[in-house]
């Protein structure tokens, strides 16, 4: 691996150990076996090297749809039904406990967004690909033929609701909200929904 790579390898772990606000420059120089010029050289900041660690290590919880939330995809359920819709919740709520770590970081990010504005501004970006990675779980439409307005709306949708699980999953798993009963209050919405169609 060049100095690129192990930096980008030593940030994720400084991330996952001292989080975002407690890593500083130099502890990823020392876990990485690199030099401080090479920060700035390869990433401009230790912030942007951070936060493309920060992408990094979601990209690998989630795979981009990959095999950690994805195994539904495979289901044989037809993309957009609601058995998809609870197969791809209960796939991502049984990857809670492997990547509690990376939902903790979300997290401390989530809180000091205000006190880090340059970090605020790279993390927003990367938003953007997180509701396009996380929409083809459920429509089985490859993330380069998304349409923008899919994105823009299913996308943001699907990442509301994936926010609100990882808070609800780390404060308390006890009594977080489950697949089945996501799925049943949005049949009970689209019934909703139906009725008040044919008044």
């Amino acid at each position: 691996m060049g100095h690129r790579e192990d930096l980008l390898d030593g940030a994720k772990r400084c991330l996952l150990e001292k989080g975002f606000v407690r890593t500083t420059a130099r502890d990823i120089v020392k876990e990485s076996g690199t030099n401080l010029a090479s920060i700035g050289y390869h990433y401009g900041s230790k912030d942007a090297l951070l936060v493309r660690a920060y992408v990094s290590l979601v990209e690998e919880m989630s795979g981009s749809g990959g095999p950690a939330w994805s195994a539904a995809a495979g289901s044989g359920s037809a993309p957009g039904s609601l058995e998809r819709f609870q197969e791809v919740w209960e796939q991502i709520i049984r990857s809670v406990p492997a990547s509690r770590p990376t939902w903790l970081l979300s997290l401390e990010l989530i809180l000091q967004g205000d006190r880090l504005p340059e970090v605020r501004k790279l993390l927003a970006q990367a938003q953007e690909e997180g509701r396009s990675g996380i929409l083809p779980l459920f429509t089985d439409v490859p993330e380069a033929d998304l349409d923008k307005e899919a994105v823009d709306t299913e996308g943001r949708l699907y990442q509301t609701l994936l926010q609100g699980l990882m808070v609800q999953w780390l404060f308390d798993p006890d009594t977080a909200t489950r697949a089945h009963q996501l799925t049943e209050g949005l049949r009970r919405v689209l019934a909703g929904a139906a009725q008040s169609a044919q008044r």
